[in-house]
């Protein structure tokens, strides 16, 4: 399978984008986050808030269509100012297991460390252990910051993990 990865561009469709953000959480949290929760996101749940990030939003492609998602930016955390932040990747289920989310996750970081960002973090459901897996395989470790999130209803706990290159 040939992919295509790119930053996002004016034509490209968001709610194609919000597709696999809702695809990719109702597989991904499957057993995590409550099941009437993730059977009611709408497709479209995530196109306004990715309007607002379109500069930091890189897309894999199969032929046209959209099959995974990566942002990322500066830090949202005014505790970590100065850092980058990886904020979500996301693919198709159907795409996982295929390197594409390595490739997108590879490709943000590269556009932070770009940006001059030495020191990057990114949030993570402290129950998402295919995740965390991932994450530490690429080398980023957590750092012992917990958020409480409630999901559908449910307390979930997030876990900063870090990476440093300096």
């Amino acid at each position: 399978m040939l992919m295509e990865y790119r930053l996002f561009q004016s034509g490209d469709d968001l709610r194609q984008v919000s597709r696999i953000y809702a695809q990719s959480w109702k597989s991904a949290y499957r057993g995590i986050v409550p099941q009437d929760y993730l059977d009611a996101l709408p497709e479209d749940r995530w196109v306004k808030p990715l309007s607002r990030d379109v500069d930091c939003l890189w897309l894999a492609f199969n032929g046209t269509l959209p099959v995974g998602a990566a942002t990322f930016g500066p830090a949202r955390d005014k505790a970590m100012a100065g850092w980058g932040e990886l904020v979500s990747i996301y693919l198709l289920p159907e795409y996982q297991g295929k390197g594409i989310g390595t490739a997108l996750f590879q490709k943000a970081v590269h556009s932070l460390q770009n940006c001059g960002y030495t020191n990057l973090y990114l949030w993570v459901l402290e129950e998402n252990h295919n995740a965390r897996r991932f994450y530490e395989k690429m080398g980023w470790k957590p750092n012992g910051d917990r958020l409480s999130a409630l999901i559908g209803g449910k307390e979930l706990i997030e876990i900063r993990y870090i990476f440093t290159t300096s």
